[in-house]
């Protein structure tokens, strides 16, 4: 599936640029932080539709993304997302999703980079949400490193609401420090190592973006659902490996305790699901 997708993505690249710069200014930080060459995970937070176009148009690379199933339900979106470089996941699990896991780590085993937004879907408060650990057990599947990449300005240009982008705003692409996971690579299926990463994942977006941290998964409504507590702590612990006792970074709410619980990501989900291992 990884080279059935992005047919169309140096020529969309070609138009986005200009099309982007004239409409938009666009500032980014970090660029020279990417690898020339290599696979590589880019975890942005995710606040408009607009968000992997602006990163499409101001990476220097291609990147390849995961995007939500029932886009191949409209016959406007089902042929041209994919070939724009979407990789779509069915959340119902199954086969499909499994491919859809097997296609993302083809595309970093390629030697390429792949975008997925650990949030799982646009927040609708502005505010960063709780990861889902999809970004981590890919990167334990392939050593691959993420980079945590924050994203300002674009919830102005578009609302999730909204149908048109109101120009001549200023948008930023900050691009983190990479977060490794080499020591980790024996444990893939540990929830806990997965917890971590990805707490120290969320950490790093919450510093690039400036945005307010809340230990809840994003929803689809304007609401806030809940959701059981992340495993949080100190992201200088996460980095000097404080896996002996469950310490994990991201959360600017205090709450913690290495207890394990919702440590997949799931979000109410069956846990472990081929849905959920990429998606959430």
């Amino acid at each position: 599936m990884a080279r059935d997708v992005g047919q169309l993505n140096t020529i969309a690249r070609a138009v986005l640029k200009p099309l982007f710069g004239f409409a938009w200014r666009i500032e980014v930080e970090g660029l020279d932080r990417l690898p020339a060459a290599g696979g590589a995970i880019i975890a942005p937070n995710h606040l408009s539709v607009l968000d992997h176009f602006v990163l499409g148009a101001t990476l220097p690379r291609r990147i390849t993304f995961v995007g939500k199933g029932e886009y191949m339900d409209s016959w406007k979106t089902k042929y041209i997302f994919p070939a724009l470089g979407m990789i779509p996941i069915d959340r119902s699990g199954g086969s499909a999703a499994e491919g859809a896991l097997n296609a993302a780590a083809g595309v970093l085993e390629a030697g390429e980079l792949f975008g997925i937004y650990p949030e799982g879907t646009r927040s609708r408060d502005g505010k960063l949400h709780k990861g889902h650990t999809g970004a981590a057990r890919l990167a334990l599947r392939t050593g691959s490193p993420i980079y945590p990449v924050g994203l300002q300005g674009t919830l102005e240009v578009q609302p999730p609401d909204s149908s048109m982008p109101k120009p001549f705003k200023v948008m930023r692409v900050r691009i983190g420090r990479p977060v490794q996971v080499d020591r980790y690579l024996d444990r893939p299926d540990d929830r806990l190592v997965l917890r971590q990463i990805t707490d120290e994942v969320m950490f790093e977006i919450r510093e690039l973006s400036g945005q307010e941290y809340i230990d809840t998964y994003a929803t689809k409504k304007s609401e806030v659902a809940p959701a059981d507590t992340a495993v949080v702590g100190v992201a200088s612990s996460v980095r000097a490996g404080s896996s002996a006792n469950g310490s994990t970074a991201g959360s600017g709410n205090g709450h913690g305790g290495a207890n394990g619980h919702d440590a997949d990501g799931s979000g109410g989900r069956t846990p472990g699901s081929h849905a959920d291992s990429l998606a959430g």
